[in-house]
């Protein structure tokens, strides 16, 4: 895994410390962590409806203390903003092109020194969508590590880190469960959250 703003000492401590005012200030609350068990894991990056949730979820990171990398449309990486964006943890995704990723991300994380969290937004887009990508389930299950379920309410100003999840192999059961988890909570866009 590359360096991120993460694995940068000064600045992640200064960027800690702001994160925390900032949202402090703008009345958000802040729960869970992530147990010292599963340094390595996917977390679900759910509701995802505006644009507002990177820097949001980069600030809960910091917050958090936590070491993230996390997945987003190739658009976004672009020059002039590619190598900020690779910097602020980002790794591009051609959603385009077939190839094998849920592979590439599971031997990452495997070979990933330390403690190393994956963001995937199942959802795969802040428009509405009616269904979930599996990628996260399946790197999760490929890697043989944990699901953390990841979430961040906006109209209750609450995000956090939610109940740790093992993949079975049973998608279909196991989506069942992870969707009912996520019902409970309302992006910034709600309408374009759909959990069914």
């Amino acid at each position: 895994m590359h360096r991120t703003i993460f694995t940068t000492p000064v600045v992640n401590s200064l960027l800690r410390g702001f994160s925390i005012a900032f949202l402090k200030l703008r009345g958000w609350t802040l729960d869970g962590q992530l147990p010292a068990a599963h340094p390595k894991c996917v977390l679900i990056a759910a509701p995802h409806t505006s644009n507002w949730d990177l820097p949001y979820t980069l600030m809960v990171a910091f917050a958090l203390r936590l070491n993230v990398y996390w997945m987003g449309k190739q658009q976004i990486f672009r020059w002039p903003f590619g190598p900020v964006m690779r910097w602020l943890g980002g790794i591009s995704v051609n959603r385009e092109q077939s190839s094998n990723l849920v592979a590439a991300s599971a031997a990452a994380l495997v070979a990933a020194d330390g403690a190393v969290q994956l963001i995937v937004p199942p959802e795969g887009t802040r428009s509405k969508t009616r269904y979930w990508k599996t990628g996260f389930y399946w790197i999760a299950h490929t890697a043989q590590v944990p699901i953390v379920m990841a979430y961040m309410d906006y109209e209750r100003k609450l995000s956090g880190l939610g109940p740790i999840f093992v993949p079975s192999g049973d998608i279909e059961a196991d989506m069942v469960k992870i969707k009912a988890f996520y019902a409970q909570f309302k992006g910034k866009n709600a309408s374009q959250f759909d959990h069914q």
